[in-house]
This record gives structure tokens, C-alpha cells and sequence, in this order.
């Protein structure tokens, strides 16, 4: 049992495993680049924040249940 504990979190094949989640993580985080940069909406605070929200609220919680994911699939 020692052994198992003492491997990588993320080795081949549960890299495997979660790239499922890994796929979406990345899209949200170019279209998180492209809320902060490039503001599809005139100078609207609301939208602003509603647009950020949007993306990192669901980039935050697919990020911990990659996590999650990895440490159940070891």
C-alpha cells in the first residue's frame, strides 16, 4: 500500500483519464483571455463582471473536480 501512495498524482494514464476536463479547462481559459483583453461589450460594468463570471466560476470548479477526478481514477 506504501508504494501506490508514493506515485505521481498525475501519471500517464490518468493524464489519460482527465483530459476529458483538461479539453474544456483550456477552452474557458482562452475565452477568459479574451473577456480581460478584448471586451466584447461597449463599457458596461454589469456585463463585465457577468462575462468574467461566467468563465472563471466554471473554470475554478472543472479545475477541482479534475482534481478530484485524478485522485479517484489513481
Amino acid at each position: 500500500m506504501a508504494e501506490a501512495d508514493s506515485d505521481p498524482v498525475f501519471d500517464r494514464e490518468t493524464l489519460l483519464d482527465i483530459t476529458v476536463n483538461i479539453v474544456p479547462m483550456f477552452i474557458l481559459a482562452f475565452f477568459l483571455f479574451l473577456f480581460l483583453f478584448f471586451s466584447p461589450w461597449p463599457d458596461d460594468t454589469f456585463m463585465g463582471i457577468l462575462g468574467l463570471g461566467l468563465t472563471v466560476i466554471p473554470l475554478v470548479l472543472l479545475g477541482l473536480l479534475t482534481w478530484i477526478a485524478a485522485h479517484y481514477v489513481r
